[in-house]
């Protein structure tokens, strides 16, 4: 499930349990990521799921959700 391997992502990236992520998490308030964490997780998550996030889309991903729900759409196009 795609939303797994990418709270996992974002465990590993911002070094805290994913026990404290959820959907609605929002990325920079709750997870306390800063841009380039984001950038980072950005970068790990378009090699690992073969797709490409662009610049616009990227400024309106707020929570876990709005990566999730991204993915779930452009995985496999």
């Amino acid at each position: 499930m795609i939303y797994d391997k990418v709270a996992e992502m974002i465990a590993d990236q911002l070094s805290i349990s994913k026990d404290k992520i959820t959907r609605e998490s929002r990325l920079f308030e709750d997870l306390n990521a800063d841009s380039a964490n984001v950038m980072m997780l950005i970068l790990d998550l378009e090699q690992e799921f073969g797709v490409s996030v662009e610049d616009d889309v990227l400024s309106n991903m707020r929570t876990v959700d709005d990566v999730v729900s991204y993915l779930e759409e452009h995985v496999g196009q």
